[in-house]
């Protein structure tokens, strides 16, 4: 059964009844996925530029939108116009294929994971989770990954409240920490 079916036949009823709502429109939902890399510290090196674009597009499935520097700080030596990240928005089944990918493929596949932090949620039911390195995802192979580099994935649901997007989370089969 794919996530987005699951979502509409199991998810949806038990979050209506455990949290009372009285409409299905009420109930908290995925509304998009966002991958991110920050590359400031490796400006100068077009590799890491190519790898970290060729990761992403696998990763995503999608071309990567390159994130430049609005301003320019001397201190860290970025000048404005430089690309200092590359991010990917995954929405609809994209994103929901990726999910699904997420939990039951890439995060068993992460060396001594005992589960994922319950903490790391922003106050307005929006979840994010960083990662030291991509080896993990299916669609790289450790032959193809000379370059290694960290990755932030935004999990950003409709919910009003973290404990909504917790709920949530939990019913998609994110595999949290015990308390």
């Amino acid at each position: 059964m794919r996530l987005k079916e699951k979502y509409n036949s199991k998810v949806l009823p038990e979050l209506m009844k455990k949290h009372g709502y009285k409409n299905p429109m009420q109930v908290p939902h995925l509304e998009k996925v966002i991958l991110n890399v920050g590359i400031s510290a490796k400006l100068k090196d077009t590799n890491i530029q190519e790898a970290v674009l060729t990761t992403l597009s696998k990763i995503g499935g999608q071309k990567p939108v390159l994130r430049k520097a609005k301003k320019s700080i001397s201190a860290f030596k970025i000048r404005e116009g430089n690309v200092v990240g590359m991010s990917v928005t995954l929405r609809k089944d994209k994103m929901y294929d990726f999910v699904d990918k997420f939990v039951n493929i890439t995060l068993p596949r992460v060396r001594d994971f005992r589960g994922i932090p319950r903490k790391s949620f922003d106050g307005n039911g929006n979840y994010s989770i960083g990662m030291k390195d991509q080896v993990a995802f299916p669609e790289l192979s450790p032959s193809d990954t000379d370059k290694l580099h960290g990755l932030e994935i935004v999990f950003v649901t409709s919910a009003k409240t973290d404990d909504e997007a917790r709920d949530l989370l939990e019913y998609l089969g994110f595999p949290f920490k015990k308390s």
